[in-house]
């Protein structure tokens, strides 16, 4: 599944409450995007979800 290998962030799941109260099972994925960033000097391939792209915890490549 989806993972950020910065800060951990990873599906959550749920309920899906209608206005009736009827519950059903749903799923919360996180915006997790392929990039390449510097990892000790050198350019890799990770996954990287777009609140650590937006705040620059990340340097890429």
């Amino acid at each position: 599944m989806a993972k950020c290998e910065i800060c951990g962030k990873a599906v959550f799941f749920g309920h899906k409450i209608s206005h009736s109260h009827r519950v059903s099972k749903r799923i919360w994925r996180p915006n997790v995007q392929k990039i390449r960033v510097f990892v000790n000097g050198k350019p890799q391939r990770i996954s990287v979800c777009t609140s650590c792209l937006k705040g620059g915890k990340v340097n890429k490549a």
